[in-house]
C-alpha cells in the first residue's frame, strides 16, 4: 500500500480475537490496511465502523456493505456510533500517530525531510497550524510544549531564538525552521531532537493527548463484556498514558480500593507487550518505536 504501511498489522487484529458476526471500530482508518484484515475476518453479519478526520484517507474507503467510514475525530467516538445505531462494541483498535502519506506529503509539514509550509495539522479544516503556534505563541508557552511534548531540556533556549528570530521574519517553512535551530542539533543528533521538536508542536496542534485521554476514557462504556482494546503508540508520551489507563483507569492519582482492597478498573491487561520484528522495522523503518498494548473489559 502507498498511502500508509501498517505497523504490527497481524498482531494488533489478532488482539481483537474478532467473532464473525461481532462489531468493530478503527479509530484511526488511514490507508484503510487494518480495516482491511478486520474485513477479512468478518461474516456477512460482521459489521467495522472507521473513523479518520483527514480528508486525504477518506479517499481510500473501502466499498463493502458492512464499512462505514465517518470523517471525523476518533474523540467523538460514543457520538458517532449512538448516531449509527451503535452503543457497544466488540472491539477498537487505534494506530496513534502519523500516516507514512501525511509524512511523505511535503505539503503537510509533518516530515523533516521535505521543506514545506509549516502545517503538521491532521485535519486540514483545522484553524490551528504550526506556523500559527511558532509565530503567535508566547516564549513561555512555546518554552512549556517543548519540555512538556518534547521532552526537551533546553525548551527555554529554543523557545526564545524561536521569538527573536520570528520578531526579524515571520518563519514560515521547514527549512527555515530548521535552519534557525542549528546550534541546537548536535553533530549525529540532529534528527534525533528536529524529531522532538517537531513531536511537541505537532501534539500542540493536533490537541494529541488530550484526544487520547478523552477517547480512552470513553473505551469501558462502549466495549462489550470481554470485549478487546488494541492501541499502538509510537512515542513514551502515548505509550505512558495507554499504560497507566489500562493498569488504573486513570491517568494520575491512584484508584480507590474498597474496605476490601479492591479497586473497580475497568479494563485489565492482556499478554505482554508486542513490539514489531526486525524483520518488520527493516521492511517497514517506521515500524522502529511502534509499541501494542491489549486490554479486555472486566465482566
Amino acid at each position: 500500500m502507498n498511502y500508509h504501511s501498517s505497523v504490527l498489522l497481524k498482531n494488533s487484529v489478532d488482539a481483537l480475537a474478532i467473532k464473525k458476526d461481532g462489531v468493530y471500530v478503527d479509530v484511526t482508518f488511514g490507508g484503510g490496511g487494518h480495516s482491511r484484515e478486520i474485513l477479512s475476518r468478518l461474516g456477512e453479519k460482521g459489521k467495522l465502523v472507521a473513523f479518520d478526520q483527514d480528508s486525504d484517507a477518506i479517499r481510500n474507503k473501502i466499498e463493502d456493505d458492512r464499512f462505514i467510514l465517518i470523517e471525523e475525530n476518533f474523540r467523538y467516538i460514543s457520538r458517532f456510533l449512538k448516531f449509527y445505531g451503535i452503543t457497544k462494541v466488540d472491539g477498537i483498535l487505534a494506530d496513534l500517530g502519523v500516516s507514512s502519506h501525511q509524512f511523505d506529503d511535503a505539503s503537510r509539514g509533518f516530515s523533516l525531510r521535505f521543506d514545506g509550509e509549516l502545517d503538521m495539522r491532521m485535519n486540514q479544516k483545522s484553524k490551528l497550524s504550526a506556523k500559527e503556534i511558532i509565530n503567535t505563541y508566547s516564549e513561555e508557552e512555546l518554552a512549556n510544549i517543548l519540555f512538556l511534548y518534547g521532552e526537551l531540556r533546553n525548551s527555554r533556549a529554543i523557545a526564545k531564538t524561536i521569538v527573536v528570530s520570528r520578531e526579524q521574519k515571520s518563519i514560515e517553512t521547514s527549512f527555515q525552521f530548521r535552519r534557525l535551530l542549528n546550534r541546537y542539533l548536535p553533530k549525529g543528533k540532529e534528527n534525533k531532537i528536529l524529531a522532538q521538536i517537531y513531536q511537541a508542536i505537532r501534539i500542540e496542534v493536533n490537541a494529541e493527548l488530550d484526544v487520547l485521554k478523552e477517547f480512552l476514557n470513553q473505551i469501558p462504556s462502549l466495549l462489550k463484556p470481554k470485549g478487546r482494546l488494541s492501541v499502538i503508540s509510537y512515542h513514551s508520551l502515548e505509550d505512558r498514558l495507554v499504560k497507566r489507563f489500562i493498569r488504573t483507569g486513570l491517568f494520575s492519582g491512584e484508584p480507590e480500593k474498597d474496605i476490601f482492597g479492591n479497586t473497580n478498573v475497568p479494563l485489565i491487561k492482556v499478554g505482554k507487550l508486542i513490539v514489531p520484528t526486525q524483520q518488520e522495522i527493516k521492511n517497514n523503518n517506521r515500524a522502529r518505536s511502534g509499541r501494542l498494548r491489549i486490554a479486555t473489559l472486566k465482566t
